[in-house]
This record gives structure tokens, sequence and C-alpha cells, in this order.
């Protein structure tokens, strides 16, 4: 389907284009040292000691918590308002994940006061997701964290270069984990990246995201010992230079795209408060958002799916961010249906994600927003048959 505005767009122009011709004619394709000065740039955007490329978000929470040493036995807190890797990543290690609920209808981050009330002998870390690119209230989850003498793992899909009191999302917790996903701020199809100020942490990311190895193809490459060893179990997570350098021209736009989001992101608040039925979050976000997400709070009288339905049909692209974790089929097979996080399921139940991309027009918001108002009319005077559009 082509749709009249979508959810997401790439900015993407000649220096994509040059950045990868150049890995071609170079005739290194594999991690080498493009993914070198990716991870070098990064983490100096950041601020941060360390930064390790990895093949995705997904493996970069994997290696978080096999870098932590989490395993069978350990519980971590993480939320359910996420997508489904940030809790996969837990299971992955043999751990249980144990799910905390958001804050409040107006911050859809995870409650400290939750977090702290579901910590128990067993808690090996806490994941926290800086959800739609609005950061969590760190100051007090560190303060649980420290307390407890528990590590923190920052999910930062949603919210690359998004600061808060001078810092930069990933550099508050133990260790910090991006995804450069497709519809992602910075995006490169599939990526992602470890930061850390521990450098030992950064040793163990590095050694496990390449099998195991004591040294890498670019090592040896270089004139390093031919022969290698193993040391561990690891994982075939690296990154490809195409990929690397596809991000490094992303980078350099990234500040300047998060502004527009911004702006964007501004104009959507301003229409959306004259509307009924219908508001949008984070109305007082903390320090500097990323602002990933549109997200939006549909009033209980409003039926989703018929809403749904009419933007799609006026081709408006939308989805949903998300089916709370907990619900989803394999985790009320695997852990029963039995946990309630009520404004989790709430939100979840609501929420529908509009168009935001920094190649939209204030006219294109305009457009979203005045279907948005007849869609939520329409959805109020009549239920039609359910129909529901979620994606990660």
């Amino acid at each position: 389907m082509t749709w009249s505005v979508p959810l997401a767009d790439l900015d993407f122009d000649e220096a994509e284009v040059q950045a990868v011709l150049d890995v071609l004619e170079s005739k290194w394709l594999t991690m080498g040292p493009v993914t070198e000065r990716f991870e070098h740039v990064f983490a100096s955007a950041l601020e941060a000691r360390q930064a390790v490329a990895v093949s995705s978000g997904t493996a970069a929470l994997h290696l978080a918590c096999r870098a932590l040493e989490i395993g069978p036995g350990d519980e971590v807190i993480v939320p359910s308002l996420t997508f489904v890797a940030t809790a996969n990543a837990v299971l992955y290690c043999g751990a249980t994940p144990v799910f905390a609920d958001i804050t409040s209808e107006d911050d859809w981050t995870m409650s400290p006061a939750d977090i702290e009330q579901r910590i128990t002998p067993r808690t090996a870390a806490i994941i926290v997701m800086h959800y739609g690119g609005y950061l969590c209230d760190m100051a007090a989850i560190l303060d649980v964290a420290r307390r407890h003498g528990v590590p923190v793992i920052e999910d930062c899909a949603h919210a690359p270069l998004a600061r808060l009191d001078g810092g930069a999302t990933g550099t508050f917790g133990t260790i910090g984990c991006f995804s450069f996903y497709t519809n992602k701020n910075l995006a490169v199809g599939e990526g992602g990246m470890v930061v850390t100020n521990d450098d030992e942490l950064a040793r163990r990311v590095r050694l496990l995201r390449s099998h195991g190895m004591s040294s890498t193809c670019i090592d040896r490459h270089r004139g390093a010992e031919p022969l290698y060893d193993v040391t561990e179990l690891g994982y075939n997570y690296r990154l490809d230079e195409l990929r690397a350098a596809i991000g490094l021209a992303q980078l350099d736009k990234l500040a300047r795209n998060n502004a527009r989001r911004a702006t964007l992101t501004a104009r959507y608040r301003e229409l959306i408060a004259a509307m009924d039925a219908v508001r949008m979050p984070f109305g007082s976000p903390r320090g500097a958002p990323a602002h990933h997400l549109c997200a939006t709070l549909l009033d209980e009288d409003v039926d989703r799916g018929r809403c749904v339905g009419i933007l799609h049909e006026r081709g408006i692209q939308t989805s949903v961010h998300y089916t709370p974790v907990h619900t989803l089929r394999y985790y009320r097979e695997r852990f029963g249906d039995g946990m309630a996080l009520p404004l989790s399921e709430h939100v979840g139940a609501r929420e529908v994600t509009l168009p935001l991309h920094p190649r939209m027009t204030e006219r294109d918001v305009t457009q979203v927003t005045s279907t948005l108002a007849e869609a939520v009319a329409g959805a109020r005077r009549g239920r039609a048959s359910r129909r529901e559009f979620v994606g990660a």
C-alpha cells in the first residue's frame, strides 16, 4: 500500500550512497576499520568511554546481560510497555523477566516505586527503556539501584542523543543499548551499539560478539598472530562495514533530525491539545528527548480498531507501541495470566502511534491531525469490528 503519510521514512541521500560505495571499493565488507570509526565517533557523541557495534539492538541487550553474568536463577526487572526484545534478552540468558508498570498516563516510562517493590534477593539487574525517546526518571531509578546494589541497563533504542542533566542516554546506567533498525532515529537497516564507561564490560562484550575468539579477522589481517583461541561461548553478533558506513552518515544528521522531530512534535501537541477524546503523553518531558514516537492515547469510548481503520483508509499509517509484553501469548503461556500491570494494560489498549520522521512537513502534521479528529469522531459514533495494527 502507498501511504499518503507513512509512519516512518529514511533521510538517505548521496552521503549514504557514497559511504556504501567507498566500502565496496575497499573490498573489506566484514567488521573492520569503518566499524571501528563508527564506534569511536558514537562513543564521542555520547561522551562515553567505550562503544561496541553489534548486529542489532536485541544483540546489544543480550550481550549486556551476558557481560553482567546474568543467568539461571536470576531475575531482571523490565518494562512491559516495550518491544518484546527487552524481555527476550533476559530469557536468552536463562534468567526470569519481572515486569514493572509505567509511572502514569502521562509518563509511560517505568515507575521507580514499582521497580523497588519488585526487587528481591534474586534481582540481578534493572533494564529501563526510554519510551518513545522520552527519558526515564533516571535519578530515582539509579537511587533505587544503588541502595539495592543492582546494575542498570538502559534500553536506548528510541533515544539516541537524548540528554538529561548534562549526560546522554546510555551513560547513566552500567550499560546502554541502542538499536539502528530501519524505523529508528539513526537507521542502518539492522544494527546496534553497546556503550559503557566500564572497560572490562566493554572487553567482554567485544569478546562475546565474535564467538568468544581471542582475535578478530581484521586483527589477523593487520598481522596479528594467525592462530586464535576461543575462551568462552560467544555469538556472531558483528556489525558489517556497509552498515557501519551508513551509521556514520546517519550520525552526522542525527542531532539535526532529532531537532526536526522536536519541531514536528510541538506542532502535533498544539493541534491535538484542541481535540476531544485524544491526548499526547509526556507533556512535561525530562531533559531533551529524542522524539522517536508520536504516541497518542484515545479516550475509552473510542474504538481504537475503527479509528485506526479510518486513518488507514485515508492513507495515514499508524502503529501500536505496544501491546504489553506480559499479555503476549508466549509470555502468558510461559508465566501465566495472573500478572496485573493496570497502567501498562490501560495504555496498551488505547495507544495509537502517528507518523513522525524528519522528512515530514508541518502540512503533513496538519493532515494527520485533521484526519485523526474525523477518525475519532467516527469511531465514537458506532462500533465497528475491531482491527489492530501492531509494530515494533
